[in-house]
């Protein structure tokens, strides 16, 4: 279910940001060139709010989370450096290190991961559709 653009998150929170496009040779992830890099902020058994940003770095990030989530609220991430000022930005902030584990009892960015797996699981198969479509014709 999708957040009105003035309503703000408070609770338990989800942060994480994901690279969409086209397939392409080399490089995959944060240093792929070309991508459209889509911030996320999942409310825990609840909403999800997703914004297209520049890019991933804390200049870019933290204006919309200081905008969408409620201060003292929890926030879980993945150990990208971009959210290093969370932790004095008046949130409590957790990380998870994916290199070493996927969850820790609650701390987990499980949710957020789903509903980007989700979502470019529908992309790609929308694309895959209209490809085979304009191929019947």
């Amino acid at each position: 279910m999708a957040l009105a653009a003035d309503e703000v998150f408070e609770g338990p929170v989800e942060l994480d940001e994901s690279y969409f496009g086209g397939r392409r040779k080399g490089r995959r992830g944060r240093g792929a060139a070309g991508k459209v890099v889509v911030f996320s902020i999942l409310k825990r058994n609840g909403r999800v709010y997703t914004v297209i940003v520049d890019n991933a770095k804390s200049e870019t990030l933290l204006p919309v989370i200081k905008k969408k989530i409620m201060p003292d609220s929890i926030v879980y991430t993945d150990s990208l450096s971009s959210y290093d000022k969370l932790d004095v930005s008046g949130f409590i902030h957790y990380r998870i290190n994916h290199s070493k584990e996927f969850a820790d009892r609650q701390n987990h960015i499980n949710g957020i991961e789903n509903f980007w797996n989700q979502s470019k699981r529908v992309l790609r198969n929308t694309t895959e559709s209209i490809v085979n479509l304009s191929r019947c014709s």
